[in-house]
């Protein structure tokens, strides 16, 4: 089964090169790479020429864009792919076998194929995996419910089958918890890979503008559980940081 792995950049040069070199040596053969690109004035887009002169399974366009979720949405019209992987500038596949290892997982019921994510710091090197340095942790079987405790699996590391894959909404931080909920809402079948299928570089959008990631994430909860369970679970939220601060006092977490 064919893949499209998606990257969204936006005069992203410094990051863009180790992104693309983790596609690159695959080893898994059926792989479609789309690169969108929001119009960069960096030489992102000279980037994106000499590595599509090259490789032949990257198709990649570049105009301005409305966000960060627009541009997505538009990799998500561009994928023929059966299954979906975004791939953030920055962000790397964790091992050249990565794709293979995940793709055997894939049956015809499969909806979602999902694993583990390796935190790095700016200089690459490991810090940890998500479910040990977060208060997430990786679920043995995956169930939309289950997302009433928060995003659990790491968006880069949860790869859906295209025909059941919405659009993202859009101005809201937290649309890609929206999206793996309304996913998991239609999945027949979700596999745990027991793969670490991405290096996630530590940061982003809603670590940076964490107050109102943190009020999209209640719409969205709301929208998808009601108001009560929602009011419950922040109260849970709240105490499991707590309790998970608190056990590893001295120690790195995220």
């Amino acid at each position: 089964m064919k893949i499209s792995i998606i990257t969204v950049v936006f005069n992203g040069a410094s990051m863009l090169p180790g992104t693309v070199e983790s596609v690159k040596k695959q080893t898994y053969l059926d792989i479609e790479y789309l690169i969108i690109d929001g119009g960069s004035k960096d030489g992102t887009i000279q980037l994106i020429e000499s590595y599509a002169a090259e490789m032949p399974q990257l198709r990649w366009i570049s105009e301005p864009d409305k966000g960060l979720y627009d541009a997505m949405n538009k990799g998500i019209r561009m994928a023929t792919g059966d299954f979906i992987q975004f791939l953030n500038g920055g962000d790397w596949l964790h091992a050249p076998d990565t794709i293979a290892r995940v793709m055997e997982k894939a049956t015809i019921d499969t909806g979602v194929l999902y694993g583990e994510t390796m935190l790095v710091n700016d200089a690459r090197i490991p810090v940890g995996l998500m479910s040990t340095l977060s208060t997430r942790k990786m679920p043995e079987h995956l169930h939309w419910r289950q997302y009433l405790q928060g995003m659990l699996v790491v968006h880069q590391s949860f790869i859906p089958r295209r025909s059941i894959t919405p659009e993202y909404i859009e101005n809201n931080l937290c649309a890609d918890y929206d999206w793996c909920i309304k996913i998991l809402k239609q999945s027949k079948q979700n596999n745990n890979t027991k793969v670490i299928i991405t290096d996630y570089l530590m940061g982003g959008i809603s670590k940076q503008r964490h107050k109102q990631s943190l009020k999209d994430r209640f719409g969205v909860m709301r929208n998808h559980f009601g108001l009560l369970p929602t009011l419950l679970a922040h109260g849970w939220i709240v105490l499991r940081a707590i309790w998970h601060k608190i056990w590893r006092m001295g120690q790195v977490s995220y």
